[in-house]
């Protein structure tokens, strides 16, 4: 590539039409700072990231959407020249946590420990839910904090502190942990009610423990299957239970009489 101002490149694209690439370096590191349409938008984004990692002053409050960089470029900057690490994604790291930033208004909080994970996957939204690329799979980031796909807010988790940005761990209460359970409450008794959807919402039947009624799931998905329902069922998952445990409750376990005698249309 080409250079011409300072901190521009010349670059083609596979058709041939050039383009300028603007790139800095910093505390030995190259930056690439991004694509631009001629070499003096190039240069503004090259001359605004070096007073952004000269000038301690600046901050992400200093941010205008106006700005040649991107937001997210800029958070990077700024942890950079603070924290002495770079990062790719736009995480800005504080003593016993991190940001991971969409916007100056919109963002995570993540524990320390997720850092290494957040510091080289992107996370992307669609329709309300979080996804990172992982493997070449989207996985949605709320399934790492014990949060199914289905859960619902403040019936299955809920975020202690009232702020469902905040992702750290202390912070997150799983109330109901496995899948078609829900934990009620009455007269200070709690027990564990158990449903399955079919055409709607079938009861399997309620039970004193989680654990009982997370297997009475997954039995009354072998007998939907057995009566040829073809439903993509996720059974429970039962950490650290023997299989002759398992198979002890599963076989004591009662089901519902509509779920036994359930006949496909």
């Amino acid at each position: 590539m080409e250079q011409q101002l300072p901190g521009v490149y010349t670059a083609k694209r596979k058709d041939g039409t050039v383009y300028y690439r603007a790139s800095l370096t910093y505390r030995n590191k190259h930056i690439s700072l991004g694509s631009f349409d001629n070499p003096h938008t190039a240069h503004k984004a090259y001359a605004l990231a070096g007073s952004l990692t000269d000038n301690p002053s600046v901050t992400l409050n200093s941010y205008d959407t106006s700005s040649v960089l991107s937001f997210s470029k800029w958070v990077s900057l700024l942890n950079f020249r603070d924290n002495a690490i770079y990062f790719p994604t736009p995480i800005y790291v504080r003593p016993k946590f991190f940001y991971y930033y969409f916007s100056l208004s919109d963002f995570f909080i993540f524990d320390l420990e997720d850092l290494f994970y957040y510091s080289s996957r992107k996370i992307s939204r669609r329709g309300g839910h979080y996804f990172v690329a992982d493997y070449g799979m989207q996985v949605n980031i709320m399934n790492r904090y014990g949060i199914k796909n289905y859960a619902i807010k403040n019936r299955d988790y809920r975020f202690i502190n009232g702020n469902d940005q905040d992702l750290r761990y202390e912070n997150i209460e799983i109330i109901n942990r496995y899948n078609g359970v829900e934990s009620v409450t009455r007269n200070g008794v709690t027990r564990y009610q158990v449903k399955i959807h079919v055409k709607g919402n079938l009861k399997v039947g309620i039970y004193d423990s989680e654990t009982e009624a997370a297997i009475a799931y997954n039995k009354a998905v072998d007998l939907l299957k057995k009566a040829g329902v073809n439903k993509a069922y996720t059974p429970n998952y039962m950490e650290g239970m023997s299989p002759s445990a398992y198979a002890d409750l599963y076989n004591t376990v009662k089901i519902s009489a509509r779920i036994k005698n359930y006949r496909c249309e």
